[in-house]
Order: C-alpha cells, then sequence, then structure tokens
C-alpha cells in the first residue's frame, strides 16, 4: 500500500469518526460501547501503582506531558497509543485502571484497563516482577462483568460486551525481561522455540477472552525488539545498531502471530479479530526519524537515553532532553507521546473492521 493511499483511508478514517460520533443535538457518541485494554507496560495506564513491584512509573518525570503534568502511572512522557486509539474511537475519558479507586460506578461503563506493566503472554514473567499476568487480567475482567451487570441488567453488559473493542499488547516484557536475561529459559529454549510457547499462551488468552463475550479484538504484534534503546545498550555488539538477532525473533513471532489469529477468526464463530501492525511504523521511524518530524532515536529522552526505565528514570535523572516530541523513545523500552500518536495513527487503518 503506497502513503498515499494510506494517508487518504487515514483521512476516510477521520472523517468516519467526526461523521459517526456527532448526534444532532451534538451530543458526542464513541463508536463503539466500551474499551477494553489487556497487556503489559506499553498501555498500563497506572495498575502497576496498587501493586508492590519495582516497574513504576507514578513520578516525575513520568506524565510530564500529560494532562496536568500528572504522573499516572503511564509508561510515558504524555499519552499511550491505547490513549490516542480511545480518542479516535470518539472517547472524551479513558477506561480507569481495574485497581484504580475510579474503577466505579458509572466509569466502568466507559471499559477498563486491566494492564500491567512487567506481565507477558508467559505466566511467570508477572511472577517475576510481582505484576498481574494475563490470567489474572481475565480474573479482574470477570469481575468487571458482574459490576457490569448490576449497573445495567444482563441483556445490556452482554451487548456492552459484544460491542465494544478489546485490545491486547503483550509479548515484549517476555523476551526482554524475562528469556534474553534468564538463563532457565535461554539455556533450556531456542528464541522460536519460546515464541511458538508464547503463540500457545496467546491463543488461550483470545479462546478465554472469546468465552466471556468478547467479539471485536485488536491485537498488536511485537515491537521491532532489537531497537529498543535498552535492548541495543544490552545485547548489541554494535553500540549504535538495532539487534538483529532479536528483531528476527519478534518477526517470527508476528508472523505466528498472524497465522495463529487467521485460525482463531476461523473456529469461533463471530469473533472478529485483526493483528494491529506495530514492528513496521516504528521501524520506519526508528530508521528514519528525520523523515517523521523526529531527531533522535537511539537514545530515549530519559537520562542517558541507553538504558533507565522504570525508577532509573527520575526527575534527577540527569541529561534528560527537553523536548521529549523529538525522541521516538521516551525511556529505554517506551516509545514517546510523539511516537505514539504516529503508532495510534497507523492502527486507524489496520483496525477499521472493529468499529464497522
Amino acid at each position: 500500500m503506497g502513503i498515499l493511499e494510506t494517508s487518504n483511508l487515514k483521512t476516510i478514517f477521520l472523517l468516519l469518526v467526526i461523521f459517526v460520533s456527532s448526534t444532532p443535538k451534538g451530543n458526542s457518541q464513541p463508536l463503539v460501547p466500551a474499551l477494553f485494554v489487556f497487556g503489559d507496560s506499553v498501555v498500563d495506564a497506572g495498575n502497576n501503582n496498587h501493586l508492590e513491584t519495582l516497574v513504576k512509573s507514578n513520578f516525575p518525570p513520568y506524565g510530564r506531558d500529560f494532562i496536568n503534568h500528572d504522573a499516572t502511572g503511564r509508561f510515558c512522557n504524555g499519552k499511550l497509543a491505547s490513549d490516542f486509539t480511545g480518542e479516535n474511537l470518539g472517547f472524551t475519558s479513558y477506561p480507569p485502571p481495574i485497581l484504580s479507586k475510579e474503577a466505579n460506578g458509572n466509569n466502568l461503563l466507559l471499559g477498563a484497563n486491566f494492564a500491567s506493566g512487567g506481565s507477558g503472554y508467559y505466566e511467570t514473567t508477572a511472577e517475576l516482577y510481582n505484576t498481574v499476568p494475563l490470567s489474572k487480567q481475565l480474573g479482574y475482567y470477570k469481575e468487571y462483568q458482574k459490576k457490569l451487570v448490576v449497573l445495567v441488567g444482563q441483556s445490556n453488559a452482554t451487548s456492552i460486551i459484544n460491542g465494544s473493542i478489546h485490545l491486547v499488547s503483550s509479548g515484549s516484557s517476555d523476551f526482554v525481561q524475562n528469556y534474553y536475561v534468564n538463563p532457565l529459559l535461554y539455556k533450556v529454549y531456542t528464541p522460536h522455540q519460546f515464541a511458538d510457547i508464547l503463540i500457545q499462551a496467546y491463543s488461550h488468552f483470545i479462546e478465554e477472552l472469546y468465552g466471556l463475550g468478547a467479539r471485536k479484538v485488536g491485537v498488536s504484534t511485537l515491537p521491532p525488539l532489537g531497537c529498543l534503546p535498552a535492548s541495543i545498550t544490552l545485547f548489541s555488539e554494535d553500540s549504535n545498531k538495532c539487534v538483529t538477532k532479536m528483531n528476527t525473533v519478534a518477526e517470527y513471532f508476528n508472523k505466528k502471530l498472524n497465522e495463529t489469529s487467521l485460525a482463531l477468526k476461523a473456529k469461533l464463530s463471530g469473533l472478529n479479530i485483526v493483528v494491529l501492525d506495530i514492528y513496521h511504523p516504528l521501524f520506519d521511524l526508528i530508521q528514519k526519524p528525520t523523515d517523521f518530524g523526529f531527531f533522535e532515536a537511539r537514545k530515549a529522552c530519559c537520562g542517558t537515553g541507553l538504558v533507565e526505565t522504570s525508577f532509573l528514570c527520575n526527575k534527577e535523572s540527569p541529561g534528560t532532553c527537553k523536548n521529549a516530541s523529538e525522541y521516538v523513545f521516551w525511556d529505554g523500552f517506551h516509545p514517546s507521546e510523539a511516537a505514539n500518536k504516529l503508532l495510534a495513527d497507523d492502527l486507524l487503518v489496520n483496525g477499521i473492521s472493529l468499529v464497522s
């Protein structure tokens, strides 16, 4: 698909958002009833704030470009790609983190965010960091559904669940924060074997989600793992180049993710599942940052930009950049708000069938 064709599709979709979400009374109506988010730190909106874990970001300089400069627990200087996705769908506020005090009453009608930084498809990844594994995220989703029934009744609750979008973003922590640093894994499994294990876990997760009523599912691919600043710093033999073997594994995983998703769609009646490509748009940003208005793609904004993440990225971190919008990455693992905005806009085209 050419750049001009992609741009036209984005424009058409944005016009559709504006048209559909505007009622005669001028009241805004989202394109779907609610938004549900599962996964890891890429989409965690603050659940880890409520856990005894080292994987946190509810302190400056995180959130410095967010609403009211608030460090909400998002692993970013501002909004996540999932936040922008919600806005693109017509929502004027974000689904609350399920562990927060905001996750009650009418706020639950927006959906909920179940994601937890440091979790993954592999169950023990979350155990290493004392965060919420996907199995427990599903448990919280079951509890959420019971509360929703109390709020709106069984029939309306079923309609909301069936018609809403469920976003899933996971797998990066399984590799970068577990497999590649854990001899109990990398000495037992090849990277491809471990990827296959993750895919089996992914398939099981989607079947469980389907069993709970989800019919519209968007699942993101792995990013180019070898191009994350922390990956280059820790694993690259050339300190300025992406780690090819890690990117190769990410591409293998993504191929399997596509194949498995097609099989699930064929197997599960009424399931509309779309694989959202994060790998290629982010890889393009990293390889040609200036083409997209960025200045730096090798180093992150926070600290030295080489490895800092979570508590290593703090208000005392020397060298932290003044303008994060010039950087593809905010910290050693996570994109900046500016990059998230571009990634979310790319997802408009990929995910258009989820709102039809």
